[in-house]
């Protein structure tokens, strides 16, 4: 019984964890795209290049977006 229980609070416990995490690195993607929009429309080199390189965090946030767009679709059709 015990073990039950417990493996059931830890399954909703990783799930709502989940869940925040999926939350939270889309709008940290948000972020990131605003921020290299701005800074890539200055005339400043230092804050243009700033727009550049802020790919770098970009591109993994893409795949993650991506990843969890393709789960909560399985999930749905499934």
């Amino acid at each position: 019984m015990i073990s039950t229980v417990t493996t059931t609070v830890t399954t909703v416990a990783t799930l709502a964890m989940g869940a925040t995490l999926g939350a939270l690195a889309a709008m940290l993607l948000i972020v990131l795209l605003s921020a290299k929009e701005v800074l890539a429309a200055d005339r400043r080199r230092a804050l243009a290049f700033l727009g550049r390189s802020l790919d770098v965090a970009i591109v993994p946030l893409l795949m993650v977006f991506a990843l969890i767009v393709a789960l909560k679709i399985i999930e749905v059709l499934a």
